[in-house]
């Protein structure tokens, strides 16, 4: 990119920082590199710049890379949660479309600055996560790589199994047992797994809890932290590995509570940012264009920039022109469509937006219905009531869609065996996964591992003992 384009740049964006702040956002500073498509994909892939090492992030960049040379899809920006926070822009992008990616990346910023969701974030993560990508090298070149990469597949494949309450909680944790006795100092919050809020055990009662892995309190939601807590195989290494990896994930945590809010608050305010800008005939056809790709409805899935950009400006045009009876029950005066869509902002996630703000009216405008495979044959529209929608959406989006499995037990059969259990809720889990699934619970917890869940409809047990697996 030449000088001449990099400097009209600086001058769009001090222009636009300057409306954003008019229309009171607030986000942090926001520091724009303009990078390559190599690049660009590197960190989509990895989520964050500087992570460790993992074949499934390679997996992940091939898969996008390839999309974007064959033209059939395309990251026009990417934005890291940290303060000040990152923005990168693809440098094969036109103006306009830096200018509308830039509007849209203080979006984001505002919303991870004042959303409740994040409070607790930690606003390092980038250099966090770089401290841990240094020692986990460190295990590597000590252990082997392939030792490092068996424990981070076993681990990835249960990452997402952790409380997303787990902020809230922390202060009634306890050290794990064989956590090192001094922790390194390392940028970031690593040592807050350990001790934040901890009291030390006296050294009787350490001694007691190594031996009892139920000492936790069951059923726990939080499967990760519970095996690298309980244990009895890891070594302490591997629970610095696996301790380094649960705070990646509850970093992730507040972005996939708050998918739908947050692409709706950025869209709708690039959109708002871009019309106060000094745009010339040709650029706001182009903006319009970009603008409707971003949000427009999507055949046979949910577009998220689109949801939550309808259900904030219908938000906000309901508060501001209530009805007389909204009026005189509800207490609300014309005008209040802003000071409430930044309220929302404020305070919501996604099931609670969807919740208590997507109306029957908006449900029969966007053409939300629910559908099924009937019979293993067709793809057939099976609801289309809006309440019914409504909480299918929810349904789908608590615990982030994964299945609800939590620790029932650590000392099954008196034998230190491991058991879990489904919540069932009418989704049945997909048999064969949860078995290559149960295998990389075995390789952490190093004992036989239950699964208890719905098969066809009738209660089952899955089983694996580090050899084989049973099912009754």
């Amino acid at each position: 990119m030449e000088d001449r384009e990099i400097k009209g740049l600086e001058e769009a964006l001090e222009r636009i920082w300057e409306v954003a702040r008019g229309f009171g956002l607030d986000p942090y500073p926001v520091r724009f590199e303009v990078v390559p498509a190599t690049v660009m994909y590197e960190i989509g892939s990895y989520a964050l710049p500087g992570r460790y090492s993992h074949w499934t992030f390679g997996k992940a960049y091939h898969r996008m890379k390839t999309m974007y040379d064959f033209g059939l899809s395309k990251i026009y920006e990417v934005v890291i949660n940290t303060n000040p926070s990152y923005g990168f822009l693809l440098e094969t992008n036109g103006p306009v479309q830096n200018k509308l990616v830039m509007a849209h990346v203080l979006g984001h910023v505002d919303f991870f600055k004042n959303n409740v969701y994040f409070s607790k974030t930690n606003r390092r993560m980038v250099e966090t996560v770089s401290a841990h990508a240094g020692r986990m090298g460190e295990y590597e070149f000590r252990y082997g790589r392939k030792t490092v990469e068996r424990l981070l597949d076993a681990v990835l494949s249960i990452e997402e199994h952790i409380d997303p309450n787990f902020f809230i909680r922390r202060e009634e944790r306890a050290p794990a047992p064989g956590a090192p006795k001094k922790q390194p100092k390392q940028p970031g919050r690593y040592d807050d797994l350990w001790n934040l809020g901890a009291r030390a055990p006296e050294p009787e009662a350490a001694a007691d809890e190594d031996d009892r892995p139920r000492g936790d309190r069951l059923p726990e939601k939080d499967l990760l932290f519970y095996v690298m807590r309980n244990s009895p195989s890891l070594k302490d290494w591997q629970r610095d590995v696996i301790a380094m990896m649960h705070e990646e994930m509850e970093y992730f945590v507040p972005q996939m509570q708050t998918k739908i809010m947050n692409e709706g608050w950025a869209s709708l305010n690039h959109a708002r940012i871009m019309r106060e800008l000094d745009l010339d005939d040709n650029e706001l056809l182009e903006f319009a264009e970009l603008h409707a790709g971003v949000v427009s409805p999507h055949k046979g899935q949910l577009n998220p920039y689109y949801l939550g950009y309808k259900i904030f400006e219908d938000i906000e045009r309901r508060w501001d022109s209530p009805t007389a009876e909204e009026r005189a029950k509800l207490g609300r005066e014309p005008g209040g469509g802003r000071a409430k869509i930044f309220e929302v902002r404020e305070m919501e996630n996604d099931v609670s937006f969807l919740r208590n703000y997507l109306t029957e009216e908006l449900c029969e405008e966007l053409d939300l219905f629910v559908y099924e495979l009937v019979d293993e044959e067709e793809w057939t529209v099976t609801e289309k009531r809006w309440e019914r929608v409504r909480d299918q959406l929810v349904s789908n989006m608590t615990n982030f869609g994964f299945p609800y499995i939590v620790v029932a037990d650590g000392d099954y059969n008196n034998n230190r065996e491991l058991y879990l259990k489904h919540q069932y809720e009418g989704a049945e889990l997909d048999v064969n996964y949860a078995r290559r699934v149960l295998e990389h619970v075995h390789t952490l917890w190093g004992r036989p591992v239950h699964l208890e869940t719905v098969i066809d409809d009738e209660p089952a047990r899955l089983h694996y003992n580090g050899e084989e697996h049973d099912e009754d």
